[in-house]
């Protein structure tokens, strides 16, 4: 277990109507959950950099409109993990989703928010039992 100071995640919510991204990770810790695309914070990097490279790197499509949402303190106990992560919000601007890292994804979906898959990975299952909804208003710029 590592039990190091926590690291930044950044978690992307791609809003295509009235569906959101999802993948089914694999290979790392939350194997077999759902997330949106997202990654590491890169030293220097702006959450908006980050999202923008990550959905690029893991689906090879573009984004717009993004703003602040949410965050959430995400425990992974089993691994020995702690990460504070930063949800975005973007617009779908184009593009297919594909599998850009097969070693990381099984592959991506787009969901009604009130029918996401299950299970989801720690910090979405935080997000949505806060209340975080990435379609409605108030989930926007909260810091």
């Amino acid at each position: 277990m590592d039990k190091e100071r926590p690291k930044v995640g950044v978690g992307v919510y791609i809003l295509k109507g009235d569906k959101v991204l999802m993948g089914l990770r694999k290979g790392s810790h939350g194997s077999m959950t759902w997330c949106p695309p997202g990654g590491h914070l890169e030293y220097g990097e702006t959450p908006e950099q980050c999202a923008i490279r990550e959905v690029q790197e893991e689906a090879g499509i573009k984004i717009k409109n993004l703003k602040h949402g949410a965050w959430t303190n995400d425990v992974f106990e089993k691994e020995g993990k702690h990460y504070i992560t930063v949800c975005m919000i973007a617009d779908y601007d184009s593009g297919e989703p594909k599998i850009m890292e097969p070693e990381k994804l099984v592959r991506w979906e787009w969901f009604k928010w009130d029918e996401l898959p299950q299970p989801l990975f720690l910090p979405v299952e935080n997000g949505v039992k806060s209340g975080f909804n990435p379609f409605e208003k108030k989930a926007l710029n909260l810091f």
